[in-house]
């Protein structure tokens, strides 16, 4: 991810000033929450989750289901907002996901999902913000 450019792009001091220090933990040095921590792992109404960072729409609130893991996870982005890279850090190769906007990791998709998709987008709820639908 360090060779790519990405729409919003900010020094670490910058983001910090406008991050929790677990949205910077998790946003921009890959962190992940404890399971069953977020607010959003139990949110339930019509809306969108957004990138914390930049605030870019990631979700549709019609995609989220609960996965059991205690992430919030979702069977499909919307178009255009998230990118994916493989990563190593538990030895076994990963698929990261990442906002397409500003670079901010998110999660990981794994292929245990459910129809129609077949994936489960295991995002941390530090990474996205929820607007609800007016």
């Amino acid at each position: 991810m360090a060779e790519t450019k990405f729409e919003i792009e900010k020094t670490d001091a910058e983001w910090r000033k406008e991050l929790s220090s677990e949205q910077f933990n998790v946003l921009r040095k890959h962190g992940t929450e404890a399971p069953f921590t977020s607010k959003l792992n139990d949110e339930h109404r019509k809306g969108v989750f957004a990138c914390a960072g930049c605030h870019q729409n990631l979700f549709a609130s019609e995609t989220k289901f609960d996965s059991g893991t205690g992430w919030p996870s979702f069977y499909q982005p919307l178009p255009n907002a998230v990118e994916t890279t493989t990563d190593y850090v538990l030895i076994y190769p990963r698929t990261e996901v990442h906002c397409d906007k500003c670079g901010g990791h998110l999660g990981h998709v794994f292929d245990d999902g459910p129809k129609p998709t077949g994936q489960r987008y295991c995002m941390n709820g530090a990474a996205m913000e929820f607007k609800a639908e007016a």
